[in-house]
């Protein structure tokens, strides 16, 4: 599929949501949270190339409101795409599933398990970025660029823009891998992998950065509700040489959430785990949401 392939689903306030699958169709499902800012192309990336169709394993990914092919929504919040995500859950006839975030998809994924735990039967969590409220994981500069992107939204789209516009130079392009650490370094010196990296950036400006811009404004405000109240099991996974989220991040998601199980990775950055460990990441959801009472999908009716 391309990343102009992708569905959609009316929301009860009218509001479309779009989404994009990988794998097998009949497979147990997986609700995938991509990054900030991407989209479904996310899949492009790190599920199409992996094993989720040789396990068995759906993977069903949403754009986020006001990126991808997903409607905007006035002053949403983390605690808001629940019930979004249930919509959609019950336009597939999904009783159950499990749940994936990376990098800045964490939070959705967790808040889906605090919120609708009974619909959710494991979170998984790839490089995920802690609550703006973790002690000591933030600076100053930081928290003043976070409140910047708020109050600023319109320079900030522009920006955006400008960004996207320079992303179109091959030679720009070809430069951009100097900017990440091993291994990812490698793995952006391929032209494919530039190219889908890329393609996730331009597909959730599809209709514009608004939905992105606000995205990362919502990342310096706290998310809403207790990451020590979930029971459901959340498994992460995190690399030592993570250029975009630290690995402090993950110590602290590990150290609150009641039920977690971390592997950290020495030898990786942040797009490689996935890359270098689907097999190791899908399979273990896959293990995890297969416990007592987990998917039984709805009657087709």
């Amino acid at each position: 599929m391309t990343s102009s392939d992708f569905q959609q689903v009316k929301l009860r306030d009218g509001r479309t949501l779009a989404y994009a699958e990988f794998g097998d169709p009949k497979g147990d499902p997986i609700l995938y949270c991509h990054g900030t800012p991407s989209s479904h192309a996310e899949g492009e990336l790190t599920v199409r190339g992996s094993c989720a169709g040789q396990l068995g394993l759906r993977v069903i990914i949403p754009d986020r409101p006001g990126m991808g092919g997903s409607n905007f929504l006035r002053h949403r919040r983390v605690v808001d795409w629940p019930s979004d995500v249930l919509e959609l859950a019950d336009a597939l006839h999904l009783e159950r599933f499990a749940m994936l975030g990376s990098s800045g998809g964490a939070p959705y994924a967790l808040v889906c398990a605090a919120l609708i735990p009974a619909r959710v039967s494991v979170v998984g969590v790839i490089g995920g970025v802690a609550p703006i409220d973790a002690p000591g994981l933030f600076s100053a500069r930081s928290r003043f660029l976070g409140r910047m992107v708020r109050v600023a939204a319109p320079i900030m789209r522009g920006l955006m823009c400008l960004q996207l516009l320079a992303l179109r130079s091959r030679t720009v392009r070809k430069s951009m891998a100097n900017a990440f650490p091993e291994p990812d370094r490698t793995l952006f010196q391929r032209e494919d992998m530039r190219d889908r990296f890329i393609g996730c950036l331009e597909e959730c400006c599809r209709n514009g950065p608004r939905g992105a811009v606000w995205e990362l404004g919502m990342f310096s405000q706290p998310w809403g509700f207790d990451l020590t109240q979930i029971t459901t099991p959340v498994l992460l996974w995190q690399s030592a040489r993570d250029g975009n989220v630290s690995s402090a991040h993950a110590r602290f998601l590990a150290s609150v959430l009641p039920n977690c199980q971390a592997h950290f990775y020495p030898d990786d950055a942040h797009l490689s785990v996935m890359l270098n460990h689907h097999h190791e990441i899908l399979g273990e959801i896959q293990r995890r949401s297969r416990g007592p009472g987990t998917h039984t999908p709805r009657p087709n009716v």
